[in-house]
């Protein structure tokens, strides 16, 4: 919105270079408005001041009233409910054959409520540190990744699994197939233990990777080394 201060600064800006022969379309655009606001501005039949903010709208027909927004807090508090979001709630409550309101509708209640985080079993979150490691030594903490190579064609890809040692930056194994599987990396570790003589009685090895997101399950790499080795 222009203050009027403004308003009244650009219409005396504009006069001021009619005066010296400017088009007065021109001089509204160079100050980024159109002929018809100015018109609007220099009117006496209406306000220089801008009168939407004290506008006076009618309310929706469709706003909920207070029984309907007390009954969907009700609703989410109650021990079925009270531990889902609003995009679980409501169709579950469509399956029972009840529509109290939209998925949004909740939530906009909900959190003019200050609901609609922490309810139920959910806990709040809490900040954790970054995990790190630590390696004095060759063979203390292995890094590994996986990495897309482009293959013949489009569309087609290898994959590239490597391990990288973190304090020597050695690559202790690496090798590539044509997709990706637990299998695959299993049998690149085993590789790297074998190739390096890592024995794991007395020292755990640890094998971090930071992409949580790829396809080798580290769920089944610890249980062929647990308890040998800890994965990350």
């Amino acid at each position: 919105m222009i203050s009027v201060s403004d308003r009244k600064k650009a219409i005396s800006l504009i006069k001021e270079a009619v005066a010296n022969g400017a088009r007065e379309p021109e001089a509204c655009k160079v100050l980024g408005i159109t002929q018809r606001t100015l018109q609007r501005w220099r009117s006496s039949l209406t306000p220089i001041e801008d009168q939407r903010k004290n506008a006076k709208r009618p309310e929706p027909a469709n706003k909920l009233s207070i029984d309907e927004r007390q009954a969907i807090i009700e609703t989410a508090n109650q021990p079925e409910f009270k531990s889902l979001p609003p995009s679980q709630i409501v169709p579950r409550l469509a399956d029972q054959g009840i529509y109290l309101a939209s998925e949004s509708t909740f939530y906009r209640v909900l959190k003019e409520n200050n609901m609609q985080h922490h309810r139920g079993r959910a806990k709040k979150p809490c900040a954790k540190p970054i995990s790190t490691h630590c390696a004095t030594s060759p063979n203390q903490v292995w890094m590994w990744d996986i990495t897309w190579l482009p293959g013949p064609a489009k569309g087609i890809f290898f994959y590239l699994y490597l391990i990288l040692d973190l304090f020597s930056r050695k690559i202790v194994a690496w090798d590539i197939w044509t997709e990706e599987s637990s299998e695959n990396a299993s049998i690149l570790v085993r590789r790297a233990i074998m190739s390096e003589k890592r024995t794991l009685a007395n020292e755990p090895l640890v094998l971090h990777s930071d992409n949580v997101n790829i396809a080798i399950g580290k769920s089944q790499l610890c249980h062929i080394f647990e308890p040998l080795m800890t994965s990350n």
